[in-house]
């Protein structure tokens, strides 16, 4: 099947599933749950063979550990598409109403997008993810994996296709581009009046690759190099704690932490402590000048420029000490992407400063960096973290995925 194909099923899956009401909805949900678990053998054999060429090509362990699915991932995925389906259907929320002056009654609703298309890396997971969020904001959705997972994503979506025509919804509403080659991912970032929306899921060369040379709209996603900022007031073993939460908990993802800023004032304390914390979990240190001299009894690698806008999905770390609050904030404003910021102090003063200063989706307090994230903040699974400012920013969950439309109800009005 060619693209433009697999579009026009897309469309006309999609207009079946924006009249599909919330319970029909929901018992696919179910369906393609109980079909993951029940095609469980066949999707971890698919997986295994991932995994085997991926360690034979010499992909790094933590690209291997976001491939690689096992029983109680299956399981987790199986429950994710349960969770959407136990989420309000946002479809027909009506979002405002007015009566006008002569009469008309005008409401603003919430509809479908249409069809979605998502490019996305080595992780199987966001096959299930995506296709239960689409569905259920009543979308239909194109996949275009990367080829690391393209088995495995072939027996994820022939589970879900299993579930779809059970439950008597069309299996197109879910469709999975087989084919990896890079010139099928720039035909379909040009498949212009099938796809509505393009969303990118992925490492920042991917990220870029899309917005720059797509035609269709994007919502730019999640490339993240993410602080952790300790103020001179922070309590240093919670900036600790917080650190190798953020760094170590699973360094591949977009919500870990890259770079630790430390002001000048609390740096001689507080950086052997989270140091000594972050090399005992097998961190590599990457510091400033000042920062090198405070460890200089450590194991460490000086920094250098490139470290600041890295983002390593890896167990390193930049460090750099700062002068001020304000400092902190100039370098998360000129080489962070925009996603998850945080500040540990002790001072409300510095907290509102840096939460209304710091450019990005979600800025924390004393909090791990690693909670930016759909499941997290309440809205089941999630499409990705968008970056950008326009109607969708943070984490993308059911209502990031619909557009709105007005209906005008009249008596027999005419505009004069």
């Amino acid at each position: 099947m060619t693209l433009q194909q697999m579009g026009e099923a897309a469309v006309t899956a999609s207009r079946q599933l924006a009249v599909t009401g919330t319970a029909a909805k929901n018992t696919a949900l179910e369906a393609m749950a109980l079909a993951l678990e029940e095609q469980q053998d066949a999707i971890l054999a698919a997986n295994a063979e991932d995994i085997a060429a991926a360690v034979a090509a010499g992909i790094k362990a933590s690209l291997i550990d976001r491939l690689r699915l096992t029983p109680a991932r299956i399981g987790g995925m199986a429950d994710g598409l349960r969770e959407v389906a136990a989420l309000p259907d946002p479809i027909g929320e009506i979002l405002e109403g007015s009566t006008r002056p002569n009469g008309l009654r005008i409401q603003k609703i919430r509809v479908p997008m249409g069809v979605i298309g998502i490019i996305y890396e080595a992780r199987p997971n966001v096959t299930a993810d995506a296709a239960a969020l689409c569905l259920k904001s009543g979308n239909a959705c194109i996949l275009r994996g990367g080829k690391e997972a393209i088995r495995s994503n072939m027996a994820v979506t022939a589970a879900l296709a299993a579930g779809l025509a059970a439950a008597g919804l069309p299996e197109a509403s879910v469709q999975l581009i087989e084919d990896t080659d890079r010139e099928t991912a720039r035909e379909m970032m040009g498949l212009n009046g099938y796809i509505n929306v393009l969303i990118p899921r992925g490492g920042a060369g991917l990220i870029r690759s899309v917005v720059e040379n797509a035609t269709v709209p994007v919502i730019e996603t999640g490339s993240g190099v993410c602080h952790i900022y300790v103020d001179n007031s922070a309590d240093i073993g919670m900036a600790a704690d917080i650190t190798v939460n953020a760094k170590c908990s699973r360094p591949s993802v977009c919500n870990a932490a890259e770079t630790l800023l430390v002001h000048h004032g609390i740096a001689p304390s507080a950086l052997p402590l989270i140091a000594k914390k972050l090399i005992e979990s097998k961190v590599e240190l990457r510091c400033c000048e000042r920062a090198a001299a405070i460890l200089k009894d450590y194991p460490i690698v000086p920094a250098a420029e490139e470290d600041w806008a890295t983002e390593y999905g890896d167990y390193i770390i930049s460090i750099k000490v700062v002068d001020s609050l304000d400092s902190a904030v100039a370098h998360i404003n000129k080489y962070g992407t925009g996603h998850s910021e945080c500040i540990v102090t002790e001072s409300k003063r510095a907290a509102d400063k840096f939460m209304a200063a710091a450019d990005a989706a979600a800025v924390y307090c004393n909090a791990s960096t690693r909670y930016t994230d759909g499941g997290e903040f309440g809205m089941g699974a999630e499409i990705g973290i968008s970056t950008q400012k326009m109607h969708a920013r943070g984490p993308m969950g059911l209502r990031e995925l619909t557009s709105v439309k007005y209906l005008i109800h009249g008596d027999g009005q005419i505009r004069v």
